[in-house]
């Protein structure tokens, strides 16, 4: 069993073989990746060496204190949070060597072809199609709402293979190349004036079937290990105290004490409390993710961000007044990341709209919280044991 010491001992290796201030970025951090310190709790060779996901912390201050560059794993967050997961867990040998080195490194880009303009809440009742042929599937839909998909490589994609079959049991997971024939990637402009996210048409697109993730018609239950990773990689992102939307308004409450009243005071300390309580709840659900996969208690944490973000946004913009009201840029910006903290007020009151959507949505996750977490009956679903081509549209 590899141990705290271990580590230190290999990370303080890797630093003397590649010193960070003379080695290339990307040099470096394959480098890391080869000697199993990329994420120390996926399994040797493929940049871990099994050891306790806990002691990823141990590696990360070695680096850090030797000034060794980072992936970005904000700007690659997709690919480290939802597709690796689902890929180490249902990818083959083969799948596993190919896609997750570039992608911890950052070389190549992924994002979720999962959401459509008809199944979004109901991602279940999917459209876009996957025909066999031989050992190729047609692809032909239309996907909606994708981070990232203009700079992206690679997507995990969901399809429908068996219209014959309930919603559920007809669907397919797959890996596409973004680059490929008949795939088109359309800008989807927001209320902050940027085109984050797209909305990609697939026309007889040609994915092999090496590119398949899971059995045939099982992609839903492939799908849930991405989904449960999605709502961890968002509602449990590691801050420190004070970090998110709740820095930028304490740091002006601070320093503009003309701007305060009693009542915004009150309300303040309040939404202060909650989002250290959520900051240390998320620390604990990483805590758990040490023994096992994410469950269902992410829609949790999900939602609390949600929440907290749009009411903390809305008390910045109540506190600033009119200043609250100005937005620095309208013009139309392609991202490769949101940047919540490093704009002003009204981006971050706009743009906090959207995470009551992104990542499932909040109706949806309390009915998950509802029923997998609390143990409340399920609601009525008349749709269950219908084939999906006989289901309403």
């Amino acid at each position: 069993m590899t141990d705290a010491e271990e580590l230190r001992t290999r990370t303080r290796e890797l630093l003397a073989a590649h010193p960070p201030a003379s080695t290339d970025r990307l040099d470096f951090l394959r480098a890391r990746f080869d000697a199993g310190l990329a994420w120390v709790h996926y399994p040797e060779g493929l940049g871990g060496l099994g050891a306790p996901r806990s002691l990823q912390a141990v590696v990360d201050a070695e680096l850090e204190t030797a000034g060794a560059p980072d992936n970005d794993p904000r700007r690659i967050g997709i690919g480290l949070g939802m597709a690796a997961p689902t890929i180490l867990q249902y990818g083959t040998e083969e799948q596993k060597r190919r896609y997750l080195r570039p992608l911890w490194t950052g070389e190549e880009v992924w994002c979720q072809l999962f959401s459509e303009p008809g199944a979004g809440s109901d991602l279940a009742a999917l459209g876009t199609r996957a025909v066999r042929e031989g050992d190729t599937w047609v692809v032909n839909g239309q996907k909606v709402w994708t981070s990232s998909a203009h700079v992206a490589r690679w997507a995990i994609l969901i399809a429908r293979t068996d219209p014959e079959v309930p919603k559920h049991r007809g669907i397919t997971y797959f890996v596409c190349d973004m680059t490929d024939p008949g795939v088109e990637v359309r800008p989807l402009r927001q209320v902050t004036g940027e085109a984050e996210f797209n909305e990609v048409f697939l026309t007889d697109v040609r994915i092999p079937d090496a590119r398949r993730l899971g059995a045939v018609g099982e992609g839903w239950k492939v799908a849930q290990t991405t989904l449960n990773n999605e709502r961890v990689a968002i509602g449990g992102m590691r801050l420190p105290r004070e970090g998110g939307m709740i820095g930028p308004i304490s740091k002006t409450w601070r320093e503009r004490p003309e701007l305060r009243t009693h009542d915004l005071h009150q309300r303040l300390l309040k939404l202060w409390v909650e989002s250290e309580v959520s900051r240390l709840t998320a620390e604990r659900l990483r805590q758990q993710l040490v023994a096992g996969q994410p469950g269902p208690e992410g829609a949790g944490m999900k939602l609390a961000f949600a929440r907290l973000n749009q009411e903390i946004s809305g008390l910045e913009v109540e506190l600033l007044g009119e200043e609250g009201l100005l937005y620095d840029d309208w013009t139309m910006r392609r991202p490769e990341l949101v940047d919540f903290t490093g704009r002003d007020a009204g981006y971050r009151y706009l743009r906090s709209k959207g995470n009551s959507i992104e990542g499932g949505t909040s109706e949806v996750l309390l009915n998950i919280v509802a029923e997998r977490v609390l143990g409340l009956p399920a609601e009525p679903r008349t749709d269950k044991d219908v084939a999906w081509k006989d289901l309403a549209r």
